[in-house]
């Protein structure tokens, strides 16, 4: 019996910040590998994660998201996300599931309609719209920009994910997996770690401190029956250093707490994790420090 073809390629997922691209490629994929957050410009790298099943694999990069940068972090983030679109089989436009159109999703729609490649329009949170509704959005995108295919789904539910799959699939080409079925992900796990760590401070601390937050982690040591994990965060400013350790503690309790939950679940081991608090000024401005904490300066083009 002469084998069923398969299909290998990359999707990028693309949109302005806070539109649920993180939480689309983590519903896809069945687990937590990007960090999710209300606040805007969460994902900073480019973040591969891998989708395999029997008709054969994708992997899908996940961006940050396109915005106007007001430093040379941002200017990194948005080189990043242009970057990408060049380099895969398939774009996946992902927008909220609202007829306005802001500057920044007519920006991208701009810029994606000069494309060679096929662009999908990923209607996002269509669990808060009527059908109805979703007819006159799709027909103000496609005003902006002639897309292959149309696919409302919501990320947080997993409503038409499946869908969006099988469209996938029929654009990227026939191939052999690039990554054994195993894998969900091209990060470290210290990566990983760092980015839970991030994103429990940012929900934590609210707007207290916004995006002048980092995270390294110093050292994981599996020796024991417990992992033992040293991570620091660093800031802006002294101000925000008393901020994100707060009255006593409290708050870097709080964060340490949130976090080591998660961090268990992902090794599957219990976790006794420690962080410390740094003042780094202005590391959002430093090519230096952007290079330390991942941030390669390279990419932005400025180094």
């Amino acid at each position: 019996m002469e084998q069923d073809v398969t299909r290998a390629g990359f999707a990028a997922v693309i949109g302005r910040p806070n539109v649920g691209k993180s939480t689309l490629t983590n519903r896809i994929i069945g687990q937590k590998i990007a960090i999710t957050s209300d606040k805007p410009q969460t994902t900073r790298n480019r973040i591969q994660t891998v989708y395999t099943c029997d008709r054969g694999q994708i992997v899908f990069l996940d961006t940050p998201g396109i915005h106007k940068a007001k430093n040379r972090l941002g200017e990194y983030m948005v080189t990043v996300a242009k970057r990408t679109i060049s380099e895969v089989d398939v774009v996946l436009h992902l927008v909220e599931a609202d007829e306005y159109i802001g500057a920044s999703d007519r920006a991208v729609a701009s810029q994606l309609s000069k494309l060679q490649v096929p662009v999908i329009l990923v209607i996002n949170k269509i669990d808060k719209k009527k059908r109805d509704e979703l007819y006159a959005i799709t027909d103000a995108y496609s005003r902006l920009c002639d897309y292959d295919e149309v696919v409302p789904v919501s990320a947080l539910t997993g409503d038409n994910v499946d869908v969006l799959i099988d469209q996938i699939f029929r654009y990227i080409p026939e191939g052999v997996p690039f990554y054994d079925e195993d894998t969900v992900t091209d990060q470290p796990v210290r990566q990983i770690v760092a980015e839970l760590v991030r994103e429990k401070a940012l929900r934590c601390l609210n707007d207290e401190v916004p995006h002048g937050i980092a995270v390294t982690v110093e050292s994981m040591d599996y020796s024991g029956k417990i992992v033992d994990i040293e991570a620091t965060i660093f800031c802006e400013k002294e101000s925000h250093k008393r901020i994100i350790i707060g009255k006593g503690g409290a708050m870097i309790r709080k964060i340490g707490s949130a976090a080591r939950y998660e961090i268990e679940e992902l090794l599957e081991q219990k976790v006794n994790l420690r962080l410390w608090v740094k003042v780094r000024k202005d590391w959002r401005d430093s090519d230096i420090m952007l290079k330390n904490f991942g941030y390669n300066g390279k990419e932005s083009g400025n180094g």
